[in-house]
């Protein structure tokens, strides 16, 4: 590989993964633009690329992946849009592009843990070389942080198996790259120290030879103040079993971000936890089954009455008569049909 070079900064959203990614860029990295436009849950900027984030939302459409999916299957359904030849062309063409602001990029999105497989193929066709920069906030902080900020339809019990499914399996297809965990409290408490080890890991020239200018920007740019919420297990409504494995999840990981921590018996442990969380959400889906059995025959029913009513008001505007296309009255139900027809023959019977 020459001197080209893409950073992802990866990991579950709310983890500090937008503070290391305005980070780099403060340093010299190039961030491609446009960016993720500030708001009120990030106030100094995602450091995203409006263009991967877009490019992340469609793909996730596409295979029928949320954000945060607590599936282990989930990945199978990603891998394999991840492996389409269409799309690996157009992310090469766009990534290939971006290189022509700059030799180091720094690409973020949370969203990108599903795709990494995608991304890693085409930096390579790009002659770049990859590395991966995977930010660990304890589990309790994320949840609550997602709780505060997010979507309020989810609850505790899936944003903590979406964060153990999230991180297990970034931690596997990171595996064997160039990578390096960081924790959120370290990079806020003194940033220097996680960072500049980053740059010398992955040589990244704009953090080695950072200017004292560049380095004040980013005093000024990282504030402690930023962690914002700091929740327990006691502030967390989840199973003990649950809890248990996130924990020891969180500390796994954690021990990953420790000088020498990113060994054989922590990546076997990480295996392990992997396939413990695979089995507990095999018997969560397997003691649900009833209720989903049940969601789709009330779902069904919904659709059928929906239809029935479109039907009614559609034969009620066409004055009485049979007009309605086939297809639609093959979707009600015979009998509901013939309810229909004595129904209306009644009302006109009394209108006359």
């Amino acid at each position: 590989m020459g001197s080209r070079r893409v950073v992802f900064v990866v990991g579950s959203g709310r983890s500090g993964t937008s503070t290391m990614s305005g980070t780099l860029q403060t340093l010299g990295l190039h961030v491609p633009q446009p960016e993720v436009v500030a708001d009120s849950t990030n106030p100094k900027g995602f450091g995203e690329p409006q263009w991967v984030v877009d490019l992340h939302q469609e793909l996730l459409g596409r295979c029928g992946v949320q954000v945060s999916d607590a599936r282990p299957r989930a990945w199978l359904d990603a891998g394999r849009l991840s492996a389409d030849h269409a799309v690996r062309e157009r992310v090469t063409q766009w990534l290939e592009s971006q290189f022509d602001q700059g030799d180091e990029l720094v690409i973020k999105d949370p969203r990108a843990a599903w795709f990494l497989g995608l991304w890693r193929a085409c930096a390579d066709r790009c002659e770049a070389t990859p590395s991966y920069v995977t930010m660990l906030r304890p589990v309790t902080e994320v949840v609550g942080s997602k709780k505060k900020y997010y979507d309020q339809r989810q609850g505790d019990v899936t944003r903590t198996a979406a964060w153990i499914n999230m991180m297990l399996h970034t931690e596997r297809a990171t595996r064997g790259e160039a990578r390096r965990f960081v924790r959120y409290s370290d990079l806020l408490d003194d940033w220097t120290q996680p960072v500049f080890a980053l740059g010398e890991a992955f040589d990244l020239q704009a953090v080695k030879t950072a200017m004292a200018n560049d380095i004040a920007q980013v005093h000024k740019f990282i504030d402690p103040s930023l962690r914002r919420v700091t929740l327990t297990w006691d502030d967390v409504e989840v199973p003990r079993s649950l809890r248990d494995l996130a924990e020891e999840t969180w500390q796994t990981l954690d021990g990953l971000a420790t000088e020498g921590g990113d060994s054989a018996e922590a990546h076997a442990r990480s295996d392990q936890l992997r396939v413990a969380y695979d089995e507990m959400y095999a018997d969560a889906e397997a003691f649900a089954h009833s209720t989903t059995l049940a969601a789709r025959r009330e779902g069904a029913v919904t659709a059928r009455r929906e239809i029935e009513q479109a039907a009614a008001e559609a034969a009620v505007e066409a004055g009485g008569a049979p007009r309605l296309p086939h297809a639609v009255r093959a979707m009600v139900p015979p009998r509901a049909r013939r309810g229909l027809r004595k129904a209306l023959t009644r009302r006109r019977s009394r209108e006359a």
